[in-house]
C-alpha cells in the first residue's frame, strides 16, 4: 500500500463512530504482529529508550534511534498507519529544527505523522510543523520528556489549577491543528470532559473508558517488561516469563546434548562421506 493510501485523517472520522486502538510499537516483529491484529495505528514511542535500550527514562534516546526504530516498523507494517515519536530536544530547541526533524521521520522513517508532547507551550511549534504539511498527534497529561518538572511519572489533573489546564491544553492543540491527542495518566472523568469538548479524537492510556480510543505499550499488553507493570496496563499474557521458559529449556537441551538431534541435523551422501575419509 501507498504511504499516501494511510492518513492520520481517518483517525479524525472514527470519533463518536467507533473506538481507536493502538499499540506503541518499536521493531519489524512486533510491528508485524501488530498489523495483523488489524490495530488503527502504531506509534513508534520514545518509551523504547527503555524497554528496548535498557535506560531508566526517554530523556536518553535521540533522532538516529528514534529513525531506525521507525525504520524497522515501516517494514513490519507496511498497510499500517504509523506515528513517529519526536524525542527530547528534537523539537524544543526551535521551529525550525522542529520541522526539519519531523520531516526525517517522513522522509527516512516513513512514518504518516509525528507525535509532539506538551500543551499550549508547544502549540505554535505544533502549529508550525502542521503547516508544513506533517500530521502531529497531539500528547498531553503525563508527559515523560517532563517527568523531571513534573516530579516524577504522576497522574495529572487531579487538582483544579491541573485539570483547568489540561483542558486549555487541549483546546489549544486542537486549535494549532493536531488530528488527535493522546491523554496519558489523567483521570477519567476529565478525560470525558475533553473529548466532549473537541472535535478531533483523544487516545487514552490511564485515562480511563471514555475517550475515543486506546494506546498501550507492546511489551506491556504481552508482559514482556516485567521491570514495571503501571496501574493502567492491563497483560494478557505473560510473555517474559513463557520466553523464559523456552530459553532454560533450550539451555537445558544443549547441556544434555538433547539438541540439536537427527532431526535438526543435515545429511551428507555416502559418496561424499567415503572421499572425505579417503583424503584424511
Amino acid at each position: 500500500m501507498s504511504l499516501f493510501k494511510l492518513s492520520p485523517n481517518s483517525l479524525k472520522e472514527k470519533k463518536g463512530k467507533e473506538s481507536i486502538v493502538a499499540i506503541t510499537a518499536y521493531d519489524y516483529i512486533s510491528a508485524k504482529l501488530a498489523e495483523e491484529s488489524k490495530m488503527d495505528f502504531i506509534l513508534i514511542g520514545d518509551s523504547g529508550a527503555m524497554v528496548v535500550l535498557g535506560h531508566e527514562d526517554t530523556y536518553s534516546i535521540g533522532m538516529e534511534e528514534m529513525l531506525m526504530f521507525c525504520k524497522a516498523v515501516s517494514r513490519g507494517a507496511p498497510n499500517t498507519l504509523r506515528i513517529g515519536d519526536m524525542p527530547f530536544l528534537s523539537y524544543q530547541v526551535s521551529k525550525e529544527q522542529a520541522i526539519l526533524n519531523a520531516g526525517r521521520f517522513v522522509k527516512e522513517g516513513r512514518c504518516h505523522g509525528v507525535k509532539v508532547e506538551g500543551g499550549e507551550e508547544t502549540a505554535e511549534t505544533i502549529q508550525a510543523i502542521v503547516k508544513a504539511g506533517i500530521p502531529v498527534l497531539g500528547h498531553i497529561g503525563l508527559t515523560p520528556q517532563r517527568s523531571m518538572e513534573l516530579g516524577g511519572l504522576k497522574v495529572q489533573g487531579k487538582t483544579i489549577e491541573s485539570a483547568q489546564k489540561l483542558l486549555n491544553d487541549a483546546i489549544a492543540l486542537e486549535e494549532a491543528g493536531v488530528f488527535a491527542i493522546i491523554l496519558e495518566c489523567v483521570p477519567s472523568e476529565l478525560s470525558k470532559i475533553i473529548t466532549e469538548k473537541i472535535k478531533v479524537p483523544t487516545i487514552g492510556i490511564g485515562a480511563g473508558p471514555f475517550t475515543d480510543g486506546q494506546i498501550l505499550v507492546f511489551h506491556d499488553v504481552v508482559g514482556l517488561f516485567p521491570e514495571m507493570r503501571p496501574k493502567f496496563v492491563k497483560t494478557y499474557c505473560n510473555g517474559f516469563e513463557t520466553f523464559k521458559k523456552a530459553l532454560c529449556e533450550y539451555v537445558k537441551d544443549c547441556k544434555e546434548k538433547k539438541f540439536p538431534s537427527e532431526k535438526e541435523s543435515f545429511k551428507i551422501s555416502k559418496e561424499a562421506l567415503e572421499a572425505v575419509l579417503n583424503k584424511t
